[in-house]
């Protein structure tokens, strides 16, 4: 019997390291290229395309039917292939809106990309300056296209380096991260990135871990998630 395939409202957080662009990017603006999206994993190099992680700020905050909308006249008007989602980035005391990009086939787009959204009534903060490494924590809305290999183990069916593995309960963050420390300390399987998320499927929401790997089956993802249950209920 095929796997059941899905469309869930994905939220994912993170923290981040950032910096802001200088160049290519509409004059005056502020993007912010991340310097390492998936710490756990290892495989990308920094000139492969899905390395280029951006977050595109905004001048203020949008309705995501609005993000979503401007992005498919986008899409429909351009042949461009790229991922965007809605985010939310908190640098210290100061909380800021974005457009994350991924999957750009060149950071040579990005300006272009900036020029289009405007056109759509999609405004970008102008003029204010963050300069040096900076420590982030983001946070990103997006619908995503879901793959279930076993109950509780789902596989984004757009990018199968991604795979989502329901646990028991949320963690706040301060939780997830001492969990997947432990977790970390006691696998000794292939590697990968985990980041805290959850996703709201026929009415109810589940608590997920986002796992980031170029080795994704069942069985794996298996293993993790019962390392993770255990860690979170010792």
């Amino acid at each position: 019997m095929a796997n059941k395939k899905m469309e869930v409202f994905v939220n994912l957080t993170k923290n981040d390291t950032v910096h802001a662009l200088e160049q290519k990017i509409l004059p005056g603006s502020l993007v912010f290229d991340s310097l390492n999206p998936f710490p756990g994993y290892y495989h990308e190099l920094p000139t492969d395309a899905d390395s280029i992680y951006l977050y595109m700020i905004l001048d203020s905050q949008y309705p995501l039917e609005e993000i979503l909308r401007a992005t498919q006249n986008i899409e429909k008007q351009y042949d461009w292939n790229f991922d965007a989602g809605k985010a939310y980035i908190t640098i210290g005391t100061t909380s800021l809106d974005a457009i994350r990009l991924r999957h750009l086939p060149t950071i040579d787009l990005v300006e272009k990309i900036q020029e289009a959204y405007v056109k759509q009534g999609i405004k970008f903060l102008m003029n204010k300056k963050l300069k040096g490494k900076l420590e982030a924590r983001t946070k990103i809305v997006k619908f995503l296209n879901l793959e279930e290999l076993e109950p509780g183990i789902y596989l984004n069916s757009d990018d199968t380096t991604f795979a989502y593995i329901v646990i028991s309960k949320y963690l706040d963050a301060e939780e997830f991260i001492k969990v997947s420390m432990d977790v970390k300390y006691n696998w000794d399987g292939h590697e990968f990135d985990a980041a805290s998320a959850s996703f709201y499927k026929e009415g109810t929401l589940y608590e997920v871990v986002r796992i980031r790997s170029d080795k994704m089956d069942a069985n794996y993802l298996k293993a993790i998630q019962k390392l993770y249950e255990a860690k979170i209920n010792k």
